[in-house]
């Protein structure tokens, strides 16, 4: 089993680190802050036109044709910059779901749109403050309309269209609305980090169309929430190192009593402590992307490690960061607390922590009956 990437891939992450860098870093996230946006609609188009979009859209639909470890290195650096663009929630979830579960129509129709960028997806799945499970869902559809709501959608204010999980009298449905349909109502929620924004969208007698077989939705949606936790995952690394490399930075700079405050041992420590989660995580993650590539059964199992020991990692790194810059690392002006609020939305996005956990030990359970019998 090889878990590392390519030499390509290794380029391909190499490549986007710098077109960050270029573009600016973390202060396109506090530009998307400061003027109140929703994204950074410029670093967005050019992202579009770098084709970083059609990474796994099949070239019969004018994409390239790649595979999900391209994906994994581009979301560490999308991490690692705290990118302000709705490329979570269109690539790694709404591309997938029309790719898996889309009809040709919808297909032929939406994934060359993706391409160009003039079609940007999103996914509604939680209702309310509570998770959202198959017996709790309670957005409707019938007779292929949709009524309801649901809360806590991200980047629904830039999307055109969205992937909503409701349940019917077939059971639970994946459905594809427009959102530009007059009958859609989207507006902002306030969240801790304003460089992510979210919205609550109500349907009221929503036209939609069927994506994949009535009543197998839950099953589709917890497998696409598998694929994305890998590649959330990848993120929450990439942030993790960049909190770690701006604490070690500050450490070797910052002199108290005419040393390095790097040269003290709770210092190190903390460093190290820092350190520790990121390898464990990445290793996690690791195995997250050879199991997501290879399309394996371990899937399950190796999405809730990478999804628990990097959310376990970002928000350790996010704090501790703070804490090396001591009273600094409280003030608006320096870049600290944008990790930490990217690390909080994170930690929740795709399900809390304890769920995570629970899908975790539920997997280890079952692999270790697996191995008994």
């Amino acid at each position: 089993m090889n878990l590392d990437f390519s030499d390509d891939q290794k380029y391909l992450q190499e490549e986007a680190r710098k077109f960050f860098e270029k573009e600016g870093g973390l202060s396109n996230a506090r530009k998307v802050m400061d003027q109140s946006q929703d994204a950074d609609h410029e670093l967005w188009n050019k992202i579009v036109s770098l084709g970083w979009t059609a990474i796994r859209i099949p070239e019969a639909y004018e994409g390239l044709g790649l595979g999900h470890l391209e994906l994994c290195v581009i979301a560490e650096e999308l991490g690692r910059s705290l990118a302000p663009v709705p490329f979570s929630s269109s690539v790694y979830f709404f591309t997938e779901a029309l790719i898996k579960y889309g009809s040709k129509e919808v297909k032929a129709d939406l994934l060359p749109k993706l391409v160009t960028g003039e079609v940007v997806g999103t996914y509604a799945i939680a209702e309310t403050s509570h998770q959202a499970t198959e017996s709790n869902l309670e957005v409707t559809s019938s007779g292929g309309v949709l009524n309801g709501i649901k809360i806590a959608v991200p980047d629904a204010g830039l999307a055109s269209h969205i992937v909503v999980v409701t349940t019917s009298n077939n059971g639970t449905e994946l459905r594809l609305v427009d959102l530009k349909d007059p009958s859609v109502t989207v507006s902002p929620q306030k969240n801790i980090d304003t460089s992510k924004a979210f919205f609550k969208v109500v349907f009221n007698n929503t036209p939609s169309q069927l994506l994949g077989q009535s009543g197998q939705g839950w099953q589709y949606i917890q497998h696409l929430l598998d694929q994305a936790a890998v590649l959330f995952a990848f993120e929450q690394v990439g942030g993790s190192q960049a909190a770690l490399d701006m604490a070690k930075a500050y450490a070797l700079e910052r002199f108290a009593f005419g040393r390095q405050i790097g040269s003290y041992q709770a210092i190190k420590h903390k460093l190290a402590d820092m350190y520790i989660a990121i390898t464990l995580a990445k290793s996690n993650c690791y195995y997250g992307a050879w199991a997501l590539s290879s399309e394996s059964s371990e899937l399950p199992l190796a999405a809730a490690t990478a999804r628990v020991s990097s959310t376990k990692a970002f928000q350790l790194c996010s704090k501790e960061n703070i804490q090396t810059h001591g009273g600094n690392g409280f003030t608006w002006e320096y870049d600290c607390h944008l990790f930490y609020k990217r690390s909080k939305v994170l930690s929740v996005l795709l399900g809390s922590a304890a769920t995570w956990k629970e899908k975790l030990v539920a997997n280890l359970e079952k692999t270790n009956t697996l191995i008994k019998e």
